[in-house]
């Protein structure tokens, strides 16, 4: 090597590249050891390689702290000011009962007892969902820690922005328990998955018997169109996701990972959407699980509908509310809105979302905003003793297991069993 071909010799050509390996984080470092190295020549590449403020990648790590921090404030406030805002409109309406005369009576006791209650036995209930999918892939896993994880979980989606920060807890909380942290973290996705699936399910099969019963014109007078729409889009989505588990059973771990491949590229979504089908690919071959998942799915939700009810018949006659059959149509609707709301909780967004229901059917829009703020306090109630009670539960790590070696890598499974089953059986 010639010694003389960069400037300040071997050892400044080294230190160079070093520099440009190191990264922001280790700019400083690299850029004491050119100065060592002396002259003008050395000051140059420093300059070159050190990544300045405003450049791509170049920004300092607090900025980005401060950018997430910013947006989540402006969630916060979003949220909150949405609140006040339908309190403020439905408090006393031009026509109707509002919050102010509904607030005035007698709180019922029995509905508020009934609500809580269903309220914690389906939340105890998607904690042994998600349990029944990890024990489907052979995982070391306690039931008391799927419970100790989902608290956590609760408390970080009834608090934070958005539904799925407490997922991402549960994820990083399993996965540093398991050998197979990418069939871990599929688990909580999957769980996610089944649980939307149960949702939509239910909201076909009953807005079906409704429909075919001529149900729907006694439920809603009026307002027929809107139950048949929701009901024509729940049955679209249960024909496309049943289509979609039996396009499962015939495709190659060679075309699925391709696919998941594809998924990746896709801007900002990508990688979720690319882990998603990973994690329902991987339970292709686990129906009885898969099935037994999605059942506990829908009876947590009817579970859901009926605890919204009676939330919403601690403040409002059942005279002045739709029908229980109304409810479980419209009640999925809003709980879609909770979900993918970019607040707290889904805070503000969620109120205004079950007034707009309730009004659409011929309710009075506070009725529907007071059974979601009473729903809001319950579940705030349940979120915090949720995190008291993680706090004094211990961690349950999971007993040492032997770890076949086809379960180690991370990628999908080359031939999955039902797949060498399908195979054995037509040689």
């Amino acid at each position: 090597m010639l010694r003389g071909s960069v400037p300040g010799g071997e050892e400044g050509g080294n230190e160079k590249a070093t520099s440009r390996r190191a990264g922001p984080g280790h700019a400083a470092e690299g850029d004491s050891s050119l100065d060592r190295g002396g002259g003008k020549s050395q000051n140059r590449y420093s300059r070159r390689d050190t990544p300045r403020p405003g450049r791509r990648n170049g920004n300092l790590p607090g900025s980005d702290v401060s950018k997430r921090a910013l947006i989540n404030l402006l969630k916060y406030l979003l949220g909150f000011g949405l609140l006040a805002w339908v309190v403020w409109t439905n408090w006393k309406p031009a026509t109707g009962q509002g919050l102010a005369d509904a607030l005035a009576g007698d709180i019922r006791l029995a509905p508020l007892l009934l609500a809580g209650t269903l309220y914690l036995t389906t939340v105890l209930l998607s904690f042994v969902r998600w349990y029944v999918l990890v024990r489907a892939q052979d995982l070391p896993f306690a039931l008391p820690e799927a419970t100790r994880l989902g608290l956590v979980g609760l408390y970080f989606n009834t608090f934070l922005p958005g539904s799925v920060g407490g997922d991402i807890i549960k994820a990083a909380g399993i996965a540093r328990q398991q050998e197979r942290r990418t069939v871990a973290v599929a688990t909580v996705l999957l769980d996610r998955a089944i649980g939307l699936c149960g949702l939509i399910w239910l909201v076909a099969l009953l807005g079906a018997v409704f429909w075919a019963s001529g149900a729907l014109q006694r439920l809603a007078p009026g307002s027929v169109l809107v139950l048949e729409t929701i009901t024509l889009v729940a049955v679209g989505l249960t024909v496309a996701s049943v289509v979609f588990w039996l396009l499962l059973g015939i495709l190659s771990a060679g075309w699925a990972e391709g696919l998941a491949s594809w998924l990746q590229r896709a801007p900002k979504v990508g990688g979720p959407l690319a882990e998603l089908w990973r994690a329902v690919w991987m339970y292709r071959c686990r129906g009885r699980s898969v099935g037994l998942a999605l059942g506990m799915s829908v009876i947590g939700h009817i579970g859901n509908i009926l605890a919204f009810y009676f939330a919403a018949l601690t403040l409002t006659p059942a005279a002045d509310l739709p029908t229980l059959g109304t409810h479980f149509l419209l009640v999925p609707v809003g709980m879609a809105i909770q979900a993918g709301f970019p607040t707290p909780g889904g805070v503000g967004g969620t109120e205004v979302g079950y007034g707009w229901l309730y009004a659409r059917v011929g309710a009075a829009a506070a009725g529907g905003v007071l059974a979601a703020l009473v729903q809001r306090v319950l579940t705030w109630i349940l979120g915090l003793a949720g995190y008291l009670v993680y706090l004094r539960m211990r961690p349950r790590l999971p007993v040492a297991a032997e770890t076949p070696a086809k379960h180690a890598a991370v990628a999908l499974p080359e031939t999955p069993p039902c797949e060498a089953a399908t195979q054995r059986a037509a040689g």
